[in-house]
């Protein structure tokens, strides 16, 4: 029986919770394999993170081509995803899916952290004075900031640059199957956490993964309905997008990709909604790249959860911090697959708390990841319908026909 990746994941998780739960005394043989597995994850941060932006930044030929139409989009992606950051926290912090954790703290090798707690250390934080050494240092937030200006030099150098643009799509795309490679080991690295976790620590960490699923869930459902109350504003019947994005939403779920989405994407808002071509070609895929609300809101509330289990109270700085990583680390994991526990370590880093956890969350990243696609794909479509609302060029007969399905 061929079973998708993320079934045969779910599988070993459970696999591993009854092992560790009936046979706890062998978590030190499954220890070492679940480390590994760790190791692997966090070996492909820094040159991912690198790579994914460059990668993003070579489909711009020319400065100008974002223009009018692509800043009004940007502003608009650019506030969806605060806000869905701003949802992610408020659910995090409400339901506190990750209070009465404290046993978890030695799993996440929580001894050794110093938080950012300054604005001024926020600013001076992002620059790096040698890139070098951020990358050894695993400096995320530092490499990110080195990527976006080496990115924005080989826009403005242009063609001179196309060797150099070669180069990084050959190798953001060797990365990615490594990434790949890696991600299919993940039902094996699952199955070993889990008999570690669950032979050292008892069965709490379940419970816990299960409060922060559900948590997650219900920012996602908030998120999605606050697509139709922005679309309202603009005076766009909610109804009628939902409807006629429903073809897309189930593309996306089926297969967790926002890339894989886009032609269909595109015929459905052109055919259905009335988008013109022009707005649905360069809007769509521009959203592609740079909005995931849904990983904005992940990352956030996985970040909180975090914080919960080591019993550190964020302070307003770290807050700030916290919204503008998550902001910047959603952006970035349109990149790669899986990006959203990968760039969730660059935001765990920001304020202070180690990447070691993140290897917990892997049991339900893939389950949880097809309904991140959905809020990602939904968020794309409802820009595009809207910047093409502000240009004047949607088709409202299309829109509003009910007879399109």
């Amino acid at each position: 029986m061929n079973l998708t990746l993320w079934k045969k994941v779910l599988i070993g998780m459970l696999i591993g919770i009854i092992s560790g739960y009936f046979f706890p005394q062998y978590y030190l043989l499954a220890k070492p394999f679940a480390i590994i597995y760790t190791n692997l994850i966090k070996m492909m941060i820094i040159p991912t993170v690198f790579s994914a932006i460059l990668f993003g930044m070579t489909n711009i030929r020319d400065i100008h081509t974002l223009g009018r139409i692509g800043i009004k989009s940007i502003i608009i992606y650019f506030f969806v995803t605060i806000l869905a950051v701003t949802i992610g926290i408020t659910s995090a912090h409400y339901f506190a899916p990750g209070i009465d954790s404290f046993a978890l703290c030695n799993f996440m090798n929580i001894n050794n952290f110093s938080p950012i707690t300054t604005i001024e250390e926020i600013i001076i934080g992002m620059f790096p004075s040698n890139p070098i050494f951020a990358m050894a240092n695993g400096n995320t937030l530092q490499v990110v900031v080195f990527a976006l200006i080496v990115g924005l030099s080989i826009v403005l150098v242009g063609d001179k640059a196309d060797d150099l643009r070669k180069v990084i799509v050959s190798t953001t795309n060797v990365l990615f199957k490594t990434i790949e490679l890696i991600l299919k080991l993940t039902p094996y690295g699952v199955f070993f956490i889990m008999v570690w976790i669950i032979g050292e620590y008892g069965f709490t960490l379940i419970l816990h993964l299960s409060k922060l699923m559900l948590v997650i869930m219900y920012a996602f459902t908030i998120q999605y309905l606050f697509f139709g109350l922005i679309l309202l504003l603009f005076k766009l019947n909610p109804i009628h997008f939902y409807k006629k994005t429903f073809n897309i939403q189930s593309v996306a779920f089926a297969t967790s990709s926002s890339k894989a989405t886009i032609s269909t994407a595109i015929k459905d808002l052109q055919d259905k909604l009335g988008v013109s071509k022009k707005i649905a070609g360069f809007i769509l895929p521009l959203g592609t790249a740079i909005n995931m609300t849904g990983s904005a809101i992940y990352i956030a509330i996985c970040a909180l959860f975090f914080a919960q289990i080591t019993g550190m109270h964020l302070t307003t700085y770290q807050y700030i911090i916290l919204i503008v990583t998550s902001t910047i680390g959603s952006i970035g994991a349109a990149g790669c697959p899986s990006g959203g526990v990968i760039m969730l370590t660059m935001v765990l880093h920001s304020i202070g708390l180690p990447v070691d956890g993140v290897s917990m969350i892997m049991g339900i990243d893939r389950f949880v990841d097809m309904f991140r696609t959905v809020i990602n794909v939904t968020g794309d479509c409802a820009v595009t319908v809207i910047t093409d609302k502000m240009e004047n060029s949607l088709n409202m007969k299309i829109y509003n026909d009910c007879n399109i399905k």
